[in-house]
Parts: C-alpha cells; structure tokens; sequence
C-alpha cells in the first residue's frame, strides 16, 4: 500500500513490511482521559512498536495556555521533532495504544504545522499486539533532522473564529464527545466546566467510527454516520470535542471520504465550557 497524502491510514501489514525502511519515522502518541488513570509514557516505556519515538501531546504544546495540549508555537514544534529524527523526506507513521484515539490529533498537528506525508496506524498498537507483531523496550536514537514548521491556519479554529461562525453559520460544528456530554447530562471528565455544547453544532461521537478491533470503519459506513448526524460533506465542517483530541479522529474520517480540509476547534469545549459568558445549548 503506498503512503500518499491522499491516504491518511496504513494497514499493520503495510507499516511490518516497512519497519525497516529508512524515510519511515514511527510515533507512539499514546494519550488517555484523565478518568482513564494510565500513564502513556510508562506503557511505551515498558513496551512499543519498534523504531517508535514518544510524542506527548501536553508537552509538544502551548504550555502557557490554561488549555490542556493547545498547539505549540511552530518553532517549539520544529524542535521537538526534530530531535526525532523527523524532516524533509520522512514518512511519519502515528499510532496509540486504544486503536484509534490520540493518534489522529498528532496527525492532525503536523498537518497544521505543514508536514503532509502523515499516517495513522489503522488499528494502532491494539491490532498490532493483537496479531502477534513485534514489540521492544528499546528506545531509537534517531539523528537529528532539519524540519521547518509553516502553520496551515486554515485547519484551525479559535475562540473568536468560533463565535464568529455563531452569526454567520459558514461552517457545520460537529462535536465528538458521547451523547450525554453534548446534552449536558453527564459530567464532564474535567472540573468546572460548564455542561452542554455549542449552539447550532451536531452530534456524532467519535466512538461510533470505530471498531471493536481499534480500527476505523469502512467508507460507506463513515459516509451514512456523517449523514445520520446531519452533516452535509459538501459544506465545510468544523470539529470540536473536550479538548480538541477526538475532534481530530472526524477529521481524520473526514480526510477519508473526500474532506481533507476539515478544521478543528483547538480549544473544543475546555475552553468553550470554562470561559464565563459564552452561548451554551443543553
């Protein structure tokens, strides 16, 4: 299977045939909910895939913002993956430990930062563990390579770019987190936040587009899920969740059944939720 910008998934197949090729640069992105109570970093140190470097998302981040994991300036980005060997020439593979969770959100990241020759795992580390494939503590010591961020803003959305579609409706808002969070009648998993969703913004849970075995579901039924939530693919569509990680799983969806220019509220509802003042529909 070539790895294309047209193509943003691999099969475990395709990325064992091509552990050893030498422009192939693997991410373990592994992230969980705080309620999950995992630590990422020790479970990639205790086993990943081989070649796999660690990408933590609430470190290559905007860690002055009071949002978790917002994107990093482009120049802290270039020199964190930098440092992993990545640059002109590479082909980024990106995977996570639940099958299709976090990963979509680093391949979202380097889509913004101007990198296009980006992957995820189908599956992730779920299937691969599951079919028996390789597995190593080792940790790679790649050498440095020259990587130079330029941000493709228009795959981003803010807090005013938000509001701003409220009175113009340019844009369909999709929200990827469980019914109950979009209704208001579950709690959110992190303090303070208010409860409900964005005015006007659609339902479709991230859950929904994946299968028991981690991997993502077939075209046809991505289309008919999209469609179920009432969501036109001929328009453009923003994607929102608790904290702009699952949003990234639609869009990576999205990116599949022909919208690959789908944007991502990067504050999604940590910020929506937290700022006093702001519209909120239950």
């Amino acid at each position: 299977m070539p790895l294309t910008t047209t193509n943003p998934l691999v099969t475990t197949e395709w990325l064992a045939a091509h552990l050893d090729a030498p422009d192939v640069r693997i991410i373990d992105a592994s992230w969980y909910l705080p309620t999950a109570q995992r630590n990422p970093k020790a479970e990639y140190d205790a086993e990943h895939i081989p070649g796999a470097m660690f990408f933590d998302i609430d470190e290559i981040a905007d860690t002055s913002s009071p949002f978790p994991h917002m994107l990093p300036r482009p120049e802290k980005f270039s020199s964190r993956v930098r440092a992993m060997g990545i640059g002109d020439g590479t082909r980024i593979i990106v995977y996570d430990g639940a099958g299709i969770f976090s990963a979509p959100r680093v391949w979202w990241m380097f889509r913004v930062m101007g990198f296009s020759d980006v992957a995820v795992l189908d599956g992730g580390l779920k299937k691969w563990k599951a079919e028996g494939r390789p597995l190593t503590d080792e940790r790679p010591r790649p050498s440095p390579r020259h990587f130079t961020a330029r941000r493709n803003a228009p795959l981003v959305r803010d807090l005013s770019a938000m509001l701003h579609n409220l009175e113009t409706c340019m844009e369909q808002v999709v929200d990827a987190r469980t019914g109950g969070r979009f209704r208001g009648v579950e709690a959110e998993p992190r303090p303070g936040l208010a409860r409900g969703h964005i005015p006007g913004s659609c339902n479709l849970p991230s859950s929904q587009l994946v299968n028991e075995d981690g991997t993502l579901k077939s075209h046809n039924e991505l289309v008919r899920l999209f469609d179920d939530a009432g969501i036109d693919l001929k328009k453009p569509v923003v994607t929102t969740c608790g904290s702009g990680v699952s949003a990234c799983i639609l869009a990576l969806a999205l990116a599949l059944i022909g919208n690959d220019q789908t944007a991502v509220y990067d504050g999604s509802w940590a910020e929506w939720g937290a700022v006093k003042g702001l519209p909120i529909e239950s």
